[in-house]
């Protein structure tokens, strides 16, 4: 179940830029245009807000994940585990064997055939790195403008290129040789486990009720473990699960197949090692709901309540009155005027109008600089100096009035609102 879930992940990152969603890939952060599309929505720099939800959604997830699973995310999910165990890893055993034929091999003195599966290897990890290094660079650039790319020379393209490389090596380093070593030393998740897991999470844990005392099948007074020692063997991180829950275990569940397996051969009960809680393990009474988790489900919900009353604010057209820089108004003879830019944005990949409406003004004020309807090609912003000139004799004072706009297609209203200021009318008149 692991590999094929693994496979399906895969599958998804190396998918996503290539799926049309409204005439964008699925998933596309456009840096060079500042815009940013998720399944058929686009946000633009200003939305990158949405951003604090989303990685503090991600965050608060693998703790409660967590809290509930273990190091669930580790084994399953984790981008690193993904690419390590159902990737570099398959080719090394397609090429070396398990386990015990990799350390025969490594402890052999070099000869042509070591020196041949080496090559082959490390050859195919390069492969496979440039592969990944390429597919993350299109979700930043797009696939057709990546392979336009390709077909060019890197200097053209330097900085995509270079940070192509330098993923590239990163990739090969990482996993060809340090390997499980980032799990242990630098991903901080495993040393705040404990912070977060209790006696009721499910975890990957041996059953010492029922294996101990371990012993050879023969002996009628040994527990159902036969030290084996086949845990220990296919471990990635080389514990022994059978000592407890320990930091370097990521939740590959290696050790649960390998059990299993030895248990069909020696014709003892499956699950000697399985997902159990600690109290599980102990034939306690186990319990899924409890306080952390019930305090956990409510921040889950009181985040997600937050991010849909602001979600529901957003639309795919954008319409803003800035007011422009230098003095705040203007006196004549005959009028008091503002000044204004009006920033018009569509994120729809289709031409979309605009139908301007002011509301508020009062009578005989005159705009200017702006037409009542704007036509903004797919994907465009653009920026409108506009004036409003108000007669002296219906200037009453300050006030604030409002633009809406009607977007088409779509047919729903954008608006902002702003403040028209000038001098006290009874300055105005005593001048």
């Amino acid at each position: 179940m692991r590999r094929l879930f693994g496979i399906l992940l895969l599958a998804v990152y190396v998918l996503l830029p290539w799926i049309p969603v409204n005439g964008y890939p699925a998933v596309f952060l456009d840096l060079a245009e500042r815009r940013f599309h998720f399944f058929g929505l686009t946000f633009l720099a200003e939305d990158l807000w949405i951003g604090f939800f989303l990685l503090t959604g991600l965050g608060f997830s693998l703790f409660y994940i967590t809290a509930l699973f273990g190091r669930l995310w580790c084994g399953w999910t984790c981008p690193y585990t993904v690419f390590l165990e159902h990737l570099y890893r398959r080719v090394e055993r397609w090429i070396d064997g398990d386990a015990t034929a990799r350390r025969k091999l490594d402890a052999a003195p070099w000869s042509g055939s070591k020196i041949r599966k080496r090559i082959l290897k490390h050859g195919i990890y390069l492969l496979i790195s440039l592969i990944i290094a390429h597919v993350f660079i299109s979700y930043f650039i797009s696939i057709p403008k990546l392979y336009g790319y390709m077909q060019e020379s890197p200097l053209n393209h330097i900085t995509s290129f270079g940070v192509m490389m330098f993923l590239t090596v990163c990739l090969y380093f990482s996993f060809s040789w340090f390997r499980e070593q980032f799990c242990i030393i630098m991903c901080p998740y495993g040393r705040i486990q404990s912070a977060l897991t209790d006696d009721d999470t499910v975890i990957i844990g041996y059953d010492s009720r029922r294996g101990e005392p371990r012993g050879k099948k023969s002996d009628p007074d040994a527990g159902d473990c036969i030290s084996c020692n086949r845990c220990v063997q296919v471990c990635p991180t080389g514990i022994d699960i059978r000592n407890g829950l320990q930091l370097e275990c990521i939740g590959c569940a290696n050790c649960i197949d390998a059990c299993n397996t030895v248990m069909d051969k020696v014709g003892r009960d499956r699950n000697l090692i399985r997902y159990d809680s600690l109290n599980g393990l102990e034939g306690k009474k186990k319990r899924i709901w409890r306080p952390r988790v019930a305090l956990y489900t409510a921040f889950m919900f009181l985040g997600l309540g937050m991010l849909g009353l602001f979600l529901s604010g957003l639309h795919s057209a954008k319409l803003e009155l800035i007011r422009m820089q230098g003095n705040p108004y203007y006196v004549d003879d005959s009028t008091v005027r503002n000044q204004f830019r009006l920033q018009l944005v569509t994120k729809q990949s289709e031409e979309t109008t605009l139908s301007l409406d002011f509301q508020g003004l009062p009578e005989g004020a005159m705009i200017s600089g702006v037409e009542d309807s704007v036509v903004l090609a797919p994907g465009e912003e653009t920026t409108k100096t506009m004036m409003i000139l108000v007669p002296v004799d219906q200037y009453k004072g300050e006030f604030t009035f409002t633009i809406e706009a009607t977007v088409t297609p779509g047919d729903f209203t954008i608006s902002d609102t702003i403040d028209f200021l000038g001098p006290s009318a009874y300055i105005l008149n005593q001048e």
